[in-house]
């Protein structure tokens, strides 16, 4: 495994992230969720990342279990706030009442007294961004977090937020977690040049687009029994965008490519993600410990420009670059 530095900052996160969005406290029973666990820390993965709305806040009980009597500080500990937790009329959003709430519930949830990295899970167009940044300086300083970040924010909206913790000298965002794959680029016109300029790295999910990237789905066919595709739990609503044959046709023309470098497929889109300079981390998830010792080979791979030309080739008009895509939900829309 190897390791990069999270943005500008000093703290080192691993090139593979584990992460438990679909599995933990879900799609996995939790003794096998706490085996991948244990494998992703065998494999060198030092970064946990979750999130209080994961299988209704399951998610973080399972990998404060998993995580238990492993020292505090070997390892990075990610989690957000955002989505509703609860069915009260606060218990959602990025308003100080929440955020504050919020935390110590993943504090307890997590078994831990401090988080690594605390991150905005959308952008809130309700609650003031002057107030829920301040709620975050606040934890900052409280030692109950460590660095702040964001998940999916557009451009403007980064910008936004960078002038207010400028202006008041408060603790800046050092990372954004956006969806990022081979057929989701929609990050790299806006929000990636304007990260390396600030200082915010890349920590992306879905790098495998939902498992598509691995080659599995085939044009023509059903998908796999058992697949993601065809578990309501798991994700079948996000995957089922790339299930047209165009996209399966394309993606298997990157199999050709994955084979010459030795690698599979899998590993191909995890490396061709690693490439982009400005990523810190790529979030991989996985239902068995074999998933994450063939994927964590993925670290340290490096893909040269005519490798990376091909894949573009091979997947022509395909991917989706508008940034326009890159966006939160808007509540009063």
């Amino acid at each position: 495994m190897e390791y990069r530095r999270l943005g500008s900052s000093g703290m080192y996160v691993s090139e593979i992230s584990y992460g438990n969005w679909i599995t933990h406290g879900s799609q996995v029973e939790e003794d096998a969720a706490i085996k991948c666990v244990k494998a992703a820390l065998d494999s060198g993965i030092t970064t946990f990342d979750t999130a209080d709305v994961y299988a209704g806040t399951r998610a973080e009980v399972v990998l404060g279990k998993a995580l238990k009597g492993v020292r505090r500080e070997s390892y990075e500990l990610f989690t957000k706030v955002y989505w509703p937790t609860g069915t009260g009329k606060n218990d959602r959003g990025l308003s100080r009442k929440h955020i504050m709430e919020s935390v110590h519930a993943s504090l307890k949830r997590l078994g831990t007294d401090h988080i690594d990295l605390y991150q905005m899970h959308r952008f809130d167009f309700e609650s003031p961004l002057e107030e829920s940044l301040q709620a975050f300086e606040d934890l900052v300083r409280q030692g109950k977090v460590h660095y702040i970040g964001f998940s999916e924010w557009n451009a403007s909206q980064i910008k936004s937020a960078l002038e207010i913790q400028k202006a008041h000298g408060w603790t800046r965002f050092v990372s954004s977690q956006p969806q990022y794959s081979m057929l989701w680029r929609v990050i790299e016109k806006e929000v990636v040049p304007l990260s390396q300029k600030e200082g915010i790295g890349q920590i992306v999910w879905s790098p495998i687009a939902q498992g598509i990237l691995t080659g599995k789905y085939l044009p023509g066919k059903k998908p796999p029994v058992g697949s993601r595709a065809t578990d309501k739990k798991s994700g079948a609503g996000m995957i089922s965008r790339w299930m047209r044959d165009d996209v399966l046709e394309a993606v298997q023309k990157l199999k050709p490519i994955a084979d010459a470098h030795d690698l599979s497929m899998s590993q191909l889109a995890l490396a061709w993600a690693l490439a982009n300079p400005n990523v810190s981390s790529v979030i991989m998830g996985a239902s068995k410990p074999s998933q994450v010792k063939e994927n964590v080979k993925a670290s340290g791979v490096k893909l040269d420009a005519a490798t990376l030309a091909a894949i573009d080739q091979a997947l022509g008009s395909i991917p989706e670059t508008d940034p326009a895509k890159n966006e939160s939900p808007n509540p009063r829309a």
